[in-house]
């Protein structure tokens, strides 16, 4: 059976399932150096993704739309062709603890001058179905508690289980987006004109509060504010996150004003590095309050985490460091980018139950054939030629089978470098047009991973915190962050990806078993499609794709 998931809203993508596995998902911001969180106003991109796989939409059993904003039912209104389309969908959140799986059945899908029935699920349901289904827990049967944090939602906590799935609590009265709003009040996005903000905000302020330190008389005065503010206006009761848009923004707006009056003698960066440990704090505590108010399963504590909060690499390890579950799984795609998926499992699930998905996080877009510039010049290059140009403290563009799916760049489409050199972070933040204070990730063996950082552990996808061992921060100091963490990827030797054939040649050559991993992309857009887009960036000088290495000519 195939089943095509797709979203329509920011961060719209389109992914297919077929008999239990992830054929395909294209988020759309990876077509064409599409702006980042590109949303699909043409459902012409259905049809067009289908055929680049080899599929009609006829060869679809079941289209699923992912819900949006509403308490009843979300509205779309898009084109199909040059004809305006009105399509409903499920709401945001599901309307009754047990009714993940109730789906909102509608008709109007138009591909092709054809009508296709279609269903839709909550907008939570697919974030909770495509964090459970791709997890560990799923392969073996494990139920596990699912903490789904969105940028319009408070943190709300979920159980899962083969058959069934139920909403238990909200932790806590504090929306996703209220990250960015603090960047909004203090630090170097601090903006006049204010509203819920651009959500790229949020990771810079977590790369910017590594610039501060965490001040326990601010952490009293967001402790004494939130009891006042956060607590008394939005009540801990079923469904109060989208009842008002409004006053949700106005209540935390309101709790920033007043933060400004009480701390404008600090530091900003000492502000935000605060107020990220009193989100953290409070967060874990509210955790294991819940567990005891909902923990009667005897076997093994799991959690999957999921929603834009999840890409929150520090309060994903304060909750794996808390020793309140026994695993801890959060999926490559967190945040709207896995929207599609879960829009499609949640229809598996509706039929068989939250069974295990099939995947890999390199499931996106092909690299496209195009006409390079003239003047770039291409000759073949081995991985050991390759680390050898890397070893010369050369920076180069590394293109390679389909795109990564989510947000990070895991070795398809990104540019490496030696982390060796003082240098090397800021000239990749310079050709990057990054603050200075934004960190390079490290893109390491799996198996030297433990020697350099702690805890070292497996972390694929970029998910958790990690700190830099004293004794290696002189060695790679272009991917240490200003706390000493760093945002780990480790990599098998067994892998099959050609990042880890180059990793391994690297360490042949350089006794370092890592190197920098930035995305490979223009600013505030998806992955490089293509050798030619990249070529015509032009501010890396060497491009190896698939075994040719790219030059410009002098």
């Amino acid at each position: 059976m195939r089943i095509c998931g797709i979203k329509l809203t920011h961060d719209g993508a389109i992914a297919l399932i077929e008999d239990g596995q992830l054929v395909f998902c294209v988020e759309q911001e990876k077509r064409g150096n599409n702006p980042r969180y590109q949303r699909i106003d043409n459902l012409d991109a259905i049809v067009v993704v289908l055929a680049e796989h080899g599929l009609d939409t006829r060869d679809v059993d079941q289209f699923v739309i992912d819900g949006w904003l509403g308490e009843a039912e979300s509205q779309f209104d898009v084109i199909s062709g040059a004809v305006p389309v009105t399509l409903k969908g499920a709401p945001y959140l599901e309307r009754h603890a047990e009714d993940l799986l109730t789906s909102h059945d509608g008709s109007g899908l138009m591909l092709k001058n054809r009508i296709f029935p279609y269903r839709s699920y909550p907008h939570v349901t697919g974030h909770v179905a495509s964090a459970y289904c791709t997890s560990p827990f799923a392969k073996t049967g494990q139920p596990a508690f699912c903490l789904v944090w969105d940028g319009a939602t408070s943190p709300r906590l979920y159980y899962v289980e083969r058959r069934s799935a139920r909403f238990l609590e909200s932790l806590l009265p504090m929306f996703g987006r209220t990250y960015v709003v603090a960047g909004l009040h203090f630090g170097p996005y601090k903006r006049a004109n204010r509203g819920w903000g651009d959500r790229s905000i949020a990771g810079k302020v977590m790369a910017y509060i590594a610039l501060g330190s965490v001040d326990e008389d601010i952490v009293a005065v967001f402790r004494e504010l939130y009891d006042e503010r956060f607590a008394a206006v939005f009540a801990r009761r079923y469904g109060a996150d989208m009842n008002s848009q409004e006053s949700m923004l106005a209540a935390v707006h309101d709790f920033f004003e007043a933060s400004e009056l009480r701390l404008k003698n600090k530091s900003p960066e000492d502000v935000l590095a605060s107020f990220h440990s009193f989100v953290e704090r409070r967060l874990v505590c509210e955790m294991a309050n819940a567990l005891q108010r909902h923990s009667c399963n005897p076997g093994p504590q799991n959690l999957c985490i999921a929603g834009g909060c999840a890409l929150n690499i520090k309060w994903n390890s304060a909750l794996r460091r808390s020793g309140l579950f026994d695993a801890v799984w959060v999926p490559p795609f967190p945040n709207d980018s896995g929207s599609a998926i879960g829009a499609a499992c949640a229809s598996v699930a509706a039929h068989e139950g939250f069974v295990p998905l099939e995947w890999s996080v390199y499931s996106g877009p092909d690299l496209l054939r195009s006409d390079v510039p003239p003047e770039w010049k291409a000759l073949p290059c081995s991985m050991s030629e390759l680390a050898t140009i890397l070893a010369g403290n050369k920076p180069v563009i590394f293109l390679t089978g389909r795109a990564e799916l989510g947000p990070r760049a895991l070795g398809s489409r990104s540019i490496v470098a030696a982390a060796t050199s003082v240098g090397m972070k800021d000239h990749l933040n310079d050709i990057k047009l990054r603050e200075h204070f934004r960190p390079v990730a490290p893109i390491c063996l799996e198996d030297r991973a433990p020697d350099i950082f702690n805890p070292g552990t497996p972390d694929p996808y970029m998910l958790f915190d990690h700190q830099t061992r004293p004794e290696w921060r002189d060695k790679v100091p272009a991917v240490v962050h200003l706390d000493g963490s760093a945002r780990l990827q480790t990599v098998p030797r067994t892998s099959q990806h050609r990042i880890a054939e180059l990793l391994i040649e690297y360490e042949k050559v350089s006794g370092i078993p890592l190197l920098c991993n930035t995305s490979a992309n223009l600013q505030g857009r998806g992955f490089f499609p293509d050798v030619a887009a990249a070529c015509r960036w032009g501010r890396v000088d060497h491009i190896w794709c698939d075994g040719l290495l790219w030059t410009k000519r002098s």
